[in-house]
């Protein structure tokens, strides 16, 4: 199996379990999609075409999904400060509420795998994957 594939694998695995853990904690209005846009908003904001081309769906699912998480009250639009024309999607208190929940349910995902593969592997394997992110994230 070629590495690309050894690496989703895992990351499917840990988006399943955070996805469980916030609907079973009540955030049940948000979707897998909506998630894959709402993870890559910024502490600051984000603009909506900044967001489409990091999850890489167009500037019309994005802004569809945008739409969808702002009814639902985990996001909103700001003006944003540097172009007075444009605005930027920023997490809302109910966002917040369910980041606190993905995060614990990652931080439990995590302590698993470090169980499993134990704690000097576990890091080796963070700072190969960190190491690698340097020439495959160009949103880092």
């Amino acid at each position: 199996m070629n590495l690309g594939m050894l690496c989703f694998i895992p990351a499917r695995a840990m988006e399943a379990r955070v996805m469980e853990a916030v609907v079973k904690a009540g955030f049940d209005d948000i979707t897998l999609a909506q998630s894959r846009v709402f993870q890559r908003i910024g502490p600051d904001g984000t603009r909506v075409t900044d967001l489409a081309e990091q999850a890489r769906v167009s500037k019309q699912t994005a802004t569809f999904l945008v739409d969808q998480l702002e009814r639902a009250g985990y996001v909103e639009r700001v003006p944003d400060p540097g172009d007075a024309r444009a605005r930027l999607v920023r997490i809302a208190p109910r966002g917040r509420a369910a980041v606190e929940v993905a995060r614990k349910a990652e931080a439990e995902v995590e302590a698993e795998w470090t169980r499993h593969l134990g704690k000097r592997d576990a890091d080796h394997l963070r700072r190969i994957l960190t190491k690698l992110r340097e020439i495959t994230d160009p949103y880092r």
